[in-house]
């Protein structure tokens, strides 16, 4: 996030929420979105086309096709441009590229945007209107947003419109992707991404790589590494022969799960270190017994960018161990002979030493409220709002984006729009919260949300059981016919094993993020009994 809850919460004049169902997957900004809707009049435009919990207090639900986004944010931004709406001081003073976006933007006039995505022109013209007239907005998104054959292009299609409207660098404004996880953050500044080291410094700057490589006493590769969906595959052609996966579970997780449980049985060795015996741990040929949140000491992460200290509570129970010593001492084994560590303090300091954006941060700073990075040196204060003044590039950079259509469209044979996504009252993959009595007796199973146009022509009734087939698999599941839905479209929960939703969906990749296109696949349902 480019900024804080507080500000984003006190400060937005106007929340535009795209790609993310707020209330139920980050429900304490939710909460605080809800607050200043009611007591303090702020607006909220909100871009889904289920009607998810937070419509209720949207002051315009634009209900769009999954896969349509650049469609709208340019059309949104083709009545701003045209209309001269736009913060033309902004533009000039703090970005480049901006007749490229002009350009492209053009090319998609209200009518033409609002047919890609099943909308009227009034929506976008009244979104644009409602963002040009109440400033500043601050842009969220989450999953369904990046999970898309075009997730790196929507993504700069969102910092596109903030631009524009010189949303950037104040109270209020940025783009703000809600992660999915408390710790998604975290690990991504740690460097768990293929193509830089801790703090995004690049692998392929041979300057930084020569500074880790000193550091740790290991010979490092100038390559990009390869992506998760791209192991998988690798596995199954026998590319890659072993696979270490931590708190994992891409037998759930990952896209065309069938596919997936071929590739991992086709290791020669597979590790799982984890806290429970997930359904893919129980594919493991060994499985490492890592430790819960309250059994460790160690800092998370979170959306806003703010590293916060946990302090273990209760004792590892049995054989578990902290998951920082499992990975040392398996690397001692292996032979390496490199830096050891006797804590998590040490190791956040290791992580100071090398990483600029981390480098103010320590255990004995980061006290009950955590820092915000960057945080360059120990008396610095930590950044809340990115961008204050100068992008950190210099120009914020315009990009034309042109919208494409997903990698699977519904046909004949599979006529509908298959979305996924969470529930309030379940986690993930299932493997904690399912756990959760209380949780589980609250939402026992996967429902499947149908337009009830949909479900008459199919003779299917609420309540009912049904069969959903795609190319790669079935499942069956409880249906829920309603309106919340949009016709031709149906949602499904993907937290339930037993009725598996990424069996249906398609491991078709971003180029460039190389993230998995979950939300748009082509599926048929049926009746069961």
């Amino acid at each position: 996030m480019t900024n804080s809850f507080d500000d984003i919460a006190n400060d937005a004049q106007v929340y535009f929420i795209i790609g993310s169902n707020t209330t139920e997957n980050h429900p304490v900004l939710g909460m605080r979105i809800r607050q200043a809707v009611k007591q303090r009049g702020a607006k909220l435009i909100l871009c889904d086309p289920r009607e998810i919990p937070i419509a209720e207090f949207a002051t315009l639900h634009i209900r769009h096709q999954p896969g349509t986004d650049i469609a709208l944010l340019n059309g949104i931004m083709n009545v701003l441009i045209t209309e001269e709406l736009y913060d033309e001081d902004f533009v000039a003073e703090r970005t480049e590229n901006f007749e490229e976006l002009k350009e492209t933007v053009l090319k998609y006039p209200p009518e033409r945007a609002a047919e890609i995505c099943g909308i009227t022109p009034e929506e976008i013209v009244e979104a644009a209107h409602m963002l040009a007239e109440n400033r500043p907005s601050a842009l969220l998104y989450a999953m369904g947003i990046t999970q898309h054959t075009c997730g790196h292009q929507n993504v700069l299609s969102t910092a596109n419109l903030q631009m524009l409207l010189g949303n950037m660098g104040v109270p209020g404004g940025g783009v703000n992707p809600l992660r999915g996880q408390n710790n998604v953050q975290g690990a991504c500044d740690m460097g768990a991404l293929v193509n830089v080291y801790p703090g995004y410094q690049k692998v392929t700057d041979p300057a930084v790589r020569e500074k880790f490589e000193r550091a740790w006493a290991v010979k490092l590769s100038p390559e990009v590494g390869t992506t998760l969906v791209e192991m998988i595959n690798a596995a199954e052609t026998g590319e890659i022969k072993a696979l270490y996966i931590m708190g994992e579970n891409p037998m759930l997780s990952d896209p065309d799960a069938n596919h997936v449980e071929k590739c991992l049985k086709s290791l020669d060795f597979l590790v799982v270190q984890d806290i429970f015996l997930t359904e893919t741990a129980q594919l493991a040929d060994v499985v490492l017994p890592g430790v819960s949140t309250f059994e460790k000491d160690g800092t998370f992460t979170n959306s806003e960018r703010r590293i916060q200290l946990g302090h273990q509570a209760v004792d590892p129970p049995g054989e578990a161990r902290q998951d920082w010593w499992i990975v040392g001492e398996v690397a001692r084994r292996l032979g390496y002979d490199g830096l050891t560590y006797g804590s998590p303090s040490e190791i956040m300091d290791e992580i100071a030493s090398l990483t600029p954006i981390y480098g103010g941060i320590s255990h004995e700073r980061l006290g009950t409220q955590g820092l915000q990075w960057p945080c360059p040196a120990p008396d610095h204060p930590g950044t809340p709002i990115l961008h204050v003044g100068k992008f950190s590039r210099g120009l914020g950079h315009f990009s034309g984006v042109e919208w494409q259509p997903p990698a699977e469209e519904p046909d004949e044979e599979y006529p509908l729009i298959l979305t996924t996504g969470r529930v309030l009252y379940q986690f993930h993959t299932g493997s904690m919260s399912r756990r959760s009595e209380g949780l589980d007796v609250i939402c026992p199973e996967a429902v499947v949300e149908l337009n009830t146009e949909d479900a008459s022509q199919l003779g299917i009734a609420d309540g009912q059981m049904m069969k959903l087939t795609s190319r790669r698999g079935e499942v069956t599941a409880k249906v829920e016919v309603s309106d919340k839905i949009k016709p031709g479209l149906v949602f499904m929960p993907w937290h339930f094993a037993e009725a598996a939703a990424n069996k249906l969906t398609i491991a078709a990749l971003d180029p460039t993020a190389k993230i998995p296109e979950y939300k748009v696949c082509a599926v048929k349902v049926e009746p069961v009994g």
